[in-house]
């Protein structure tokens, strides 16, 4: 298949499941790729993949549980702080591989998330995983929807390519 011959009519649709920076790393270079060969994306995000899109600045603990408050201070906040899968090292390993890709002139998983949201990827998070970790709407990135895991369904079925992350 050329690269005339795909559409908006062409779907990839990802559900992330993870926080960990390679892994989001990995989804949203294969997110924007698909965009830039004019596919259509979506990106659902459940449980920890919920970090991913975490806006840092709006995150917050007002009418929030005990035990939400602690979920909100001991996860992710946002994409720059999210640990790599495999050797972490207390995040020695993520700044490895930062420099690694600085040097290379790979840009960061923070310019990917953002070329993600400026080509129209859509990003959803899953209603049952926000309300089970306690994080609110005005807590996610602006453009970020909730949805069901009923809805979400419907709109995999409707992709070419599905894939869990």
């Amino acid at each position: 298949m050329t690269e005339q011959n795909i559409r908006d009519d062409k779907k990839l649709n990802i559900l992330l499941f993870s926080c960990d920076y390679d892994k989001a790393l990995a989804a949203l270079i294969l997110a924007n790729t698909a965009r830039s060969i004019d596919m259509a994306v979506t990106v659902f995000c459940a449980f920890w993949g919920l970090c991913l899109i975490r806006d840092p600045e709006t995150f917050t603990l007002e009418k929030k549980s005990s035990l939400e408050k602690a979920f909100g201070l001991l996860t992710a906040k946002g994409p720059e702080e999210l640990p790599l899968s495999r050797m972490n090292m207390s995040g020695l390993g993520r700044m490895m591989l930062e420099k690694m890709m600085g040097d290379d002139k790979t840009p960061r998983l923070f310019d990917f998330l953002k070329e993600s949201r400026d080509s129209g990827v859509r990003f959803y998070a899953c209603k049952l995983s926000a309300e089970t970790m306690g994080i609110k709407k005005e807590e996610l990135l602006p453009e970020v929807e909730i949805m069901t895991a009923e809805d979400y369904l419907k709109d995999a079925l409707s992709a070419d390519i599905k894939l869990f992350i």
